[in-house]
């Protein structure tokens, strides 16, 4: 086991699954833009790398619309709906609740207000000390810039730091920042694209981190 100070962790196929939401969002958007529906697993294919690429692979690529009028669509519309159909996945609420005496980070490229909004639908803002959002363009994952400006703010060491996330961007945002990182596997991310870059710990459930952070 390995003793911390800080976790960071993502949300979207980590803590809370939102697809359905998503899906729908964007979808939503489609249709006001006269645009017919994408499927479900297209869609998810794109979420994880932020709300600009989510929108242009989803919406803009192929329909030559402003950038500008579609994300505020999509903006409306998703912040009304963002827990419709989401869930926590097992064991989130009860393993957050586990290490409560570790400071914990939002690390997300989801708009932070995105995030805010499903963190307070299930209760889970006063687990973490910070929320993290991709809102800076320049400052996502998988860059360690995000990291790097939360480890000095909250003075933790980055050998007594550790992200837990479901994808490869994950994994090689930790990488980048020089932190322990952790990859689990029920969310959107393929195994076998986190494992080319080596995550220190692989899980299949959120509560076999009582087994590996002290």
């Amino acid at each position: 086991m390995i003793d911390v100070d800080l976790i960071f962790f993502d949300i979207d196929g980590t803590l809370i699954n939102a697809n359905r939401d998503i899906v729908n969002a964007v979808n939503y958007t489609r249709k006001r833009f006269t645009l017919k529906p994408k499927p479900f697993d297209e869609i998810v294919s794109y979420i994880g790398t932020g709300v600009s690429d989510l929108v242009n692979n989803g919406i803009i690529e192929d329909s030559g619309l402003r950038p500008k009028d579609v994300l505020a669509v999509f903006e409306r519309y998703y912040l009304r709906h963002a827990t419709d159909y989401a869930r926590l996945y097992p064991n989130a609420k009860s393993v957050l609740r586990h290490f409560r005496d570790k400071k914990k980070v939002i690390l997300t490229n989801r708009y932070k207000k995105f995030a805010i909004a499903a963190l307070k639908r299930f209760d889970l803002m006063s687990y973490f000390i910070e929320i993290i959002g991709g809102d800076d363009e320049n400052c996502m994952k998988p860059s360690a810039c995000a990291v790097e400006k939360s480890l000095k703010k909250h003075k933790a060491d980055r050998s007594r730091s550790i992200i837990i996330g479901d994808m490869a961007i994950d994994v090689e945002t930790g990488k980048n920042a020089g932190i322990k990182t952790c990859f689990i596997t029920h969310g959107l991310g393929k195994l076998k694209d986190a494992k080319k870059l080596k995550p220190d710990y692989i899980i299949d459930d959120l509560s076999e981190l009582k087994g590996i952070i002290e």
